[in-house]
């Protein structure tokens, strides 16, 4: 595609980065083919192929309007187009850029500004996020429905608790059986604890800590850490995303020095993002070479257990499972294929899920943002997941876990707890 960037854009990193990924789109449509909101909507400004074209006019200095801006909100950064695009398409970038560029440009109304700038300051601060969660829960009665789907109940295991072996730096507990003794030969890896999953689902990390624990892994949480900037990130407040990364880069950076194997990600959403760091903060000069190394070190929980030993893991009763990868997993890292060879080796048996390549609908602060079009995706995922019978809906990432269960008649769960729940019995 052959392009004229204006001269506000033309010089800028911005520009340059869209200027290479528009010219790397030939227009072809095939990403229309895969787009949710394409499929659900029909509008061809509602696909990739539509956006790219808007943010194409944006970018050569056409006049922006509310229209533009509708149409880039209606993405779901899925980025399943990047996966059925054959020409290689960075669109999950692009859209970033578009996002920030359009706002710029076009300033929402004061209403739209202040509940984006709530959700960044609610959702990526964990303590705030926790005190509202509780103030929700106890008047959800008075809440709209579509609120009090967000409100799953009140589960036990917390931030850096030991009772539930998910050891904090700050700790000074010993961990009890059956975790392993630590050692000076064992292995240490960091994780990120996250913004919401410590008060929707403390028991995802506190899973996962206790099974890398019997494979002699210790898990270590940096209590500087905090959200992975995927939030600002895509609500186009790009220096904020940046200002947590630079700080989850200090917090880790004495940890990687003392020579940690990893950095695992339970949240596939985090883990899309850390992964990025290193492009993200390449200009840099203080965070670039410490960004490419944390990216480098980033492994989603499924990459660590996946080069393990898991013959000590072995299900007392089968199950049947349906698993639906988020496409933070499958679209974002390219993770495919792996937790689905685990379960099945746990002896679970997996049922096929018709159309798993698409978003259920969450998409971080997508179903608070877009409510109508997410419970539509999410009506329609539900469907294909539930269509065989399976017991249970395994998945990989808070925010699908909670989207789903808020209106699902079979329970979801995090997949690490089979994993679990396996090496138990």
């Amino acid at each position: 595609m052959q392009t004229k960037l204006a001269d506000f854009v033309r010089d800028t990193p911005q520009g340059r980065e869209a200027d290479a990924i528009l010219r790397s789109c030939v227009h072809c449509g095939f990403c229309n083919a895969t787009c949710p909101t394409y499929q659900l909507l029909g509008d061809e400004l509602d696909g990739p192929r539509g956006r790219i074209y808007l943010m194409k006019q944006m970018l050569e200095g056409n006049p922006v309007s509310s229209v533009t801006r509708d149409h880039l909100d209606r993405c779901l950064t899925c980025r399943n187009c990047e996966t059925t695009c054959p020409s290689g398409v960075q669109y999950g970038r692009l859209i970033d850029i578009g996002r920030e560029l359009v706002d710029k440009l076009h300033p929402r109304p004061a209403s739209q500004q202040l509940l984006r700038a709530g959700l960044r300051k609610t959702l990526a601060n964990g303590k705030v996020f926790g005190t509202l969660l509780k103030v929700g829960r106890g008047v959800r009665w008075a809440l709209p429905a579509n609120l009090q789907g967000h409100l799953p109940p009140l589960q036990k295991g917390g931030r850096g608790d030991f009772a539930t072996g998910y050891p904090s730096q700050t700790a000074q507990k010993s961990p009890p059986a059956p975790l392993c003794k630590w050692g000076e030969s064992q292995r240490r890896m960091l994780v990120l604890e996250g913004c919401v999953q410590p008060t929707l689902a403390p028991e995802t990390n506190a899973a996962a800590a206790r099974v890398l624990a019997r494979l002699g892994i210790r898990l270590i949480a940096a209590p500087e850490a905090g959200c992975c900037g995927a939030v600002d990130q895509h609500l186009a407040a790009p220096e904020a995303a940046r200002a947590a990364m630079r700080r989850n880069i200090d917090a880790w950076w004495p940890h990687i020095e003392a020579g940690v194997d990893a950095i695992v990600m339970t949240a596939s959403g985090c883990g899309s993002q850390v992964k990025e760091y290193g492009h993200l903060l390449r200009d840099d000069p203080a965070y670039a070479d410490k960004a490419a190394k944390v990216s480098a070190l980033t492994r989603d929980l499924s990459e660590v257990l996946a080069a393990e030993d898991l013959s000590a893991f072995k299900a007392t009763q089968a199950r049947r499972i349906a698993f639906h990868p988020p496409c933070s997993l499958q679209h974002g890292q390219k993770v495919r294929g792996v937790i689905e060879a685990m379960l099945i080796g746990l002896g679970h048996e997996l049922v096929p899920v018709d159309e798993a390549h698409l978003c259920c609908g969450s998409a971080g602060t997508y179903s608070l943002l877009q409510p109508e079009i997410a419970g539509r995706l999410r009506a329609r995922k539900l469907s294909n997941l539930q269509a065989r019978g399976p017991e249970l809906i395994a998945t990989a990432n808070i925010g699908c876990q909670n989207h789903l269960a808020a209106a699902s008649g079979v329970p979801v769960v995090h997949w690490i707890s089979l994993i679990e729940a396996a090496g138990s019995s």
